[in-house]
């Protein structure tokens, strides 16, 4: 099976520059925090990896719109 696309989350342009546009946006980083916190707490879908990172994103998004308030 091929693998997805996976660029770096927080990239580097090999001159002690950061590259912000090309890296994790906020909603992955709020997701994958909110990845560990389910893993952390055993999540009662971590059994379901596809619900799991749909529930994910979707705090995710709660927090953006609740950030934009």
């Amino acid at each position: 099976m091929k693998q997805p696309y996976n660029p770096p989350a927080f990239p580097w342009n090999g001159q002690m520059t950061w590259v912000p546009e090309k890296g994790m946006t906020l909603r992955d980083y709020f997701a994958a925090k909110a990845l560990q916190g389910g893993l952390a707490a055993r999540a009662t879908n971590a059994g379901n990896a596809a619900l799991f990172a749909a529930e994910c994103y979707a705090l995710a998004d709660a927090m953006l719109a609740e950030r934009a308030k």
